[in-house]
């Protein structure tokens, strides 16, 4: 008897915080507990390329998602609810908003800030000299502020076919200490490159269209062009 009370109250347990959250992912747009569908499964791939969530890309919210969620959001600053609103989407570059206030452009917002972009810089030029590795990190936060591309670090990097080491992944390589310290002088405005917003090495076969830009300078061995 005892055991089937215990049985119960574990069942009743579950069900009651199954439907806390199912209650709170109606009164919050966004991806939440119990939800499934191709959403879902955009966030797990996204967490999982982070190292955040270790499970299936089976595109339901269980609990190893809404953990992994919750700490990819206390690293991000933001508030660690494991619901997957528009702020959590923007900071894995899922979603970006139609505007953001100018003060945020190009800044570095937080710690993750610096994460995301010293991984593309060691993607992009992890044989490049520093300078090299800051002028590319100049160019994504450069891009923040021109009206042509997403406002945010993170928008910028994933946006679709933007840079090639997001694409054949290898800005998910461990980083060095020197693309962390690119990321963050780039952050802080440090910009050799003179404003440029695109960047290539023209020993590599690349779209004739780069070619029309306006190039700036030559760093290691990339060019750089608004």
């Amino acid at each position: 008897m005892i055991i089937l009370y215990s049985c119960c109250a574990l069942v009743l347990a579950v069900a009651v915080v199954t439907l806390y959250y199912r209650q709170a992912a109606a009164q919050t747009q966004g991806v939440s507990w119990g939800n499934s569908g191709d959403e879902v499964t955009s966030v797990q791939n996204r967490l999982s390329q982070w190292g955040y969530y270790t499970g299936s890309l089976d595109g339901y919210y269980g609990y190893d998602t809404y953990r992994a969620v919750q700490n990819f959001q206390r690293n991000n600053a933001i508030e660690p609810d494991g619901i997957v609103g528009d702020a959590t989407l923007e900071a894995m570059g899922l979603s970006s908003p139609v505007a953001a206030p100018a003060v945020s452009r190009g800044a570095a917002t937080d710690q993750g800030d610096v994460s995301l972009l010293a991984q593309v810089i060691e993607g992009e030029a992890a044989n490049e000299p520093y300078l090299g590795k800051v002028a590319v990190g100049a160019v994504i936060a450069n891009r923040t502020k021109s009206a042509s591309f997403p406002h945010t670090i993170s928008g910028v990097i994933f946006q679709d076919f933007a840079f090639e080491s997001i694409s054949n992944g290898q800005a998910y390589r461990p980083v060095t200490s020197e693309s962390i310290e690119a990321a963050q002088a780039a952050l802080a405005g440090y910009d050799p490159t003179g404003g440029a917003l695109f960047f290539w090495n023209p020993s590599k076969p690349v779209n004739p269209w780069i070619w029309s830009r306006n190039i700036i300078t030559q760093i290691g061995e990339h060019v750089f062009a608004r």
